[in-house]
């Protein structure tokens, strides 16, 4: 489902609700101090990481949910105090987080398995069969540009990618840990730079 190229992927940095344990899906909740630091040091890492000579980023696609968009404006405006390059910066409203309906604002809970293997939905939660068609359809968007994107988004996306990158879906993803995600003849590689 997704084009046969390679990309950054930053999940938001933390928020209350994610300290707490709540599924935030489409409410819009801001990034806490942690958050702010997170995306900060996530910048730096990406930056750093170029010195190493990885593949460049040349622009930052990200969600505009205030998490999302907030993490990708601190992770450039590091990116630019480290390596003195300035990144553009652009939104696609389809790369907001799930909506979970119902379960927004209350812990993840026994429901979240079968919701992803589409046996349960809460009621006004989008299916993660539509959630995975958007998000694919959103990174493919981001890949048919010019050079490197550096994808700024959500936790249960990045799941509903897994699935289009026939990986194993239900794994937790870190707030602010740069991904890079690269296609190979085994199938999509993805490492982390958490340090």
């Amino acid at each position: 489902m997704l084009l046969s190229r390679p990309y950054w992927y930053l999940r938001h940095g933390e928020t209350d609700w994610n300290a707490q344990g709540l599924s935030q899906g489409r409410t819009d909740i801001p990034l806490n101090a942690t958050g702010e630091a997170q995306a900060i040091k996530a910048g730096e890492r990406l930056a750093a990481h170029w010195r190493d000579g990885a593949s460049p980023i040349t622009r930052i696609v990200a969600s505009p949910l205030s998490r999302a968009l907030r993490t990708a404006e601190a992770a450039r405006d590091a990116i630019a105090t480290s390596s003195g390059v300035e990144l553009p910066l652009t939104t696609d409203p389809q790369l907001e987080e799930v909506c979970f309906g119902e379960k927004e604002g209350h812990p993840m809970g026994d429901w979240y398995d079968p919701w992803i293997e589409g046996r349960f939905l809460p009621q006004g939660c989008e299916p993660f069969a539509e959630l995975t068609a958007r998000a694919a359809g959103a990174v493919n968007r981001a890949l048919e540009g010019e050079g490197m994107p550096l994808i700024v988004a959500h936790g249960a996306l990045f799941r509903a990618l897994r699935a289009a990158m026939g990986l194993p879906i239900n794994v937790r993803l870190a707030n602010a840990v740069p991904l890079y995600i690269t296609p190979g003849a085994e199938g999509w590689n993805i490492k982390a730079f958490s340090e």
